[in-house]
């Protein structure tokens, strides 16, 4: 049976846990990809977006922009994807810094997939939160 999800105050919870919306943009040009993951944090209210360069498969330049919401809202191209916790975006920053750095040299396209994928929450079976 399908239990419905718990709202409070127009915020979505995760295990007794909030969640925040995540966006993504991908725009490819001239054999180079840059792929933005954003995320909409409330307290300061702001979006903290993640830029990567790939070239070839390399992660050529990585870096980390805050904006306010209003001038997120004036960007083309953002998706939301899913809601994530705090614990798991902390999770994503720390392992980006990881791989930003071992990924100067070589292909790492997978690393980068799987990093994003911990953003996604599982969806929790009754009592095991």
């Amino acid at each position: 049976e399908d239990v419905p999800s718990q709202t409070f105050d127009n915020k979505d919870y995760f295990c007794g846990k909030e969640t925040f919306p995540v966006y993504e943009s991908i725009f490819t040009e001239e054999g180079e990809t840059i792929r933005k993951i954003a995320i909409e944090i409330e307290k300061p209210p702001q979006i903290e977006i993640h830029v990567w360069t790939i070239r070839k498969g390399i992660l050529h330049h990585f870096y980390v922009e805050k904006l306010s919401k209003r001038e997120f809202e004036e960007l083309p191209y953002f998706k939301l994807i899913t809601r994530t916790t705090l614990s798991q975006w902390k999770i994503f920053s720390e392992g980006e810094a990881q791989i930003s750095q071992m990924c100067e040299s070589r292909v790492c396209r997978t690393e980068l997939e799987d990093l994003v994928k911990v953003l996604y929450l599982e969806k929790s079976e009754k009592g095991r939160c």
